[in-house]
């Protein structure tokens, strides 16, 4: 579980208007993953899927957009070296995988369209992990996830072109069996 913050650009494609902003959420999930240790170095792969409440809202001339994140999924291989026994550094890469809901709004605030789509795109990130007791380890990390541009039309309403990345910070409990 951890904080997850995101930063979106809405560029409304008809007129060249740009809206832009940060928020910041809460992610929380599980994992599920292998490694392989050879002498101090650890290689491994992980599948993480988080919850987020990440949501913003933005205003245009013609209306509002109201962007909300459900969940984010990461494939990652990691390779890492125990800088003692019990004590591992990481680094991560691989794909990312993002659930948003946009909402359209007239200004006088009549939903006048709906998208929701799950978007594909890549994450990079590194961590720590510590073996406090057989089979048991806490870690602590940080991810940034790249979903690129994309375009949206809603109904005659409005073309706009979507920017998006999420950046989280994780802690969490692994058993190992």
């Amino acid at each position: 579980m951890g904080g997850a913050w995101a930063h979106v650009e809405v560029t409304d494609v008809d007129t060249g208007a740009t809206a832009s902003g940060s928020n910041s959420g809460f992610a929380g999930g599980g994992q599920i993953g292998c490694d392989y240790q050879w002498n101090a170095w650890v290689f491994g792969i992980r599948d993480m899927f988080d919850a987020t409440s990440l949501s913003t809202s933005r205003t245009f001339d013609v209306g509002t957009v109201d962007s909300r994140t459900r969940w984010f999924d990461t494939l990652t291989a990691r390779g890492g070296y125990l800088v003692v026994p019990n004590f591992l550094l990481y680094v991560q890469g691989g794909a990312a995988w993002a659930q948003r809901k946009l909402d359209f709004f007239d200004n006088a605030g009549v939903q006048v369209g709906e998208v929701s789509r799950t978007r594909t795109g890549w994450t990079v990130g590194g961590g720590a992990e510590w073996m406090f007791a057989p089979h048991w380890s806490v870690f602590a990390e940080y991810n940034f996830m790249g979903f690129g541009t994309q375009d949206v039309t809603c109904g005659g309403f409005c073309n706009v072109s979507a920017k998006a990345n999420i950046q989280d910070v994780l802690v969490g409990v692994n058993y190992k069996f």
